[in-house]
């Protein structure tokens, strides 16, 4: 059985995406699109901009969800999985790609949430901290336990776990886990919390415009972040989508959920390998690629 999986934000590169537009007419109309959508030339900036322009959070995540829906429209119909999923934003990509969301609306609502999302960011002083070599239980009672917000926030994979809250809780949270035995706390450089209790104004403006997106059945299960299970009701697809910016993004369960199905290929649709690499990090031989475009 086959996988589809779509990144998310951190996987941009200067550059990104000009083979495609170079190589491919179809591409370079869904960029001409992207640019009458967003109002700005998001192609200019993926081509020739530097890496600090590409991290500005109302650039990068759309370049990722172009990026990533223009390879696998160009997959043509070696586009055939049993599941797609997305971490995080990728959740809006493999939504699109699996035709449960329409390409412009998909966009908008990629570039409303990171608008959202950095808005939220600038109310609080907040950040994330990847803690690698812990039990995920002995995080999380380490964060219920620290004075202020914390959260477990992204589940990578066993034994890589990222925290999102106020910076004093999440520096006292890194001491906390580092006595406590993890190989490393490393507060990461973001401008906020995401995933946490922090994104609750994010949540309901997104909310807003989810709930009036045109969603429909995907060709096949979408397992969501929320809850790593597998789902095709666009109603509830919705709500998990809206739920997503405060809820954690449970990828080592879904990818344990995926293998516990039988899935033994997996390709990574979208810009480099991350993915790859978590899956790997739970099955050593499982059968891993990056989407290649027909």
């Amino acid at each position: 059985m086959k996988a589809m999986v779509f990144p998310g934000q951190g996987a941009q590169f200067p550059g990104m995406g000009q083979d495609l537009h170079e190589a491919h007419a179809f591409a370079r109309d869904r960029f001409a699109e992207a640019a009458d959508v967003l109002g700005f030339d998001i192609a200019d900036i993926m081509f020739n901009g530097s890496e600090e322009d590409l991290k500005q959070t109302k650039v990068t995540q759309p370049a990722i969800f172009l990026h990533s829906v223009i390879m696998a429209e160009g997959m043509g119909d070696t586009f055939n999985p049993d599941f797609v999923a997305g971490h995080s934003l990728g959740e809006f990509s493999a939504l699109v790609a699996a035709g449960g969301l329409g390409f412009a609306e998909g966009l908008k609502l990629v570039s409303e949430r990171a608008q959202a999302m950095q808005t939220a960011c600038e109310a609080t002083p907040s950040t994330m901290a990847a803690i690698l070599g812990m039990e995920d239980a002995d995080v999380e009672a380490v964060c219920a336990g620290t004075e202020g917000i914390v959260v477990a926030a992204n589940y990578n994979c066993p034994g890589q776990l990222v925290i999102s809250g106020e910076v004093p809780a999440i520096e006292s949270a890194c001491e906390q886990l580092k006595e406590a035995g993890a190989r490393r706390a490393l507060v990461l450089p973001v401008g906020g919390a995401f995933h946490s209790p922090l994104m609750e104004p994010a949540r309901e403006r997104l909310a807003q415009a989810l709930e009036a997106a045109q969603l429909h059945a995907p060709r096949c299960p979408i397992v969501q972040n929320v809850t790593a299970t597998p789902e095709t009701d666009p109603e509830v697809i919705r709500q998990n989508l809206i739920a997503q910016l405060t809820a954690p993004v449970r990828w080592t369960q879904t990818m344990q959920w995926l293998l516990s199905e039988g899935v033994d290929d997996v390709v990574e649709v979208g810009p480099g390998k991350v993915l790859q690499g978590l899956f790997k990090k739970v099955d050593r031989g499982l059968a891993t690629a990056s989407a290649v475009v027909a």
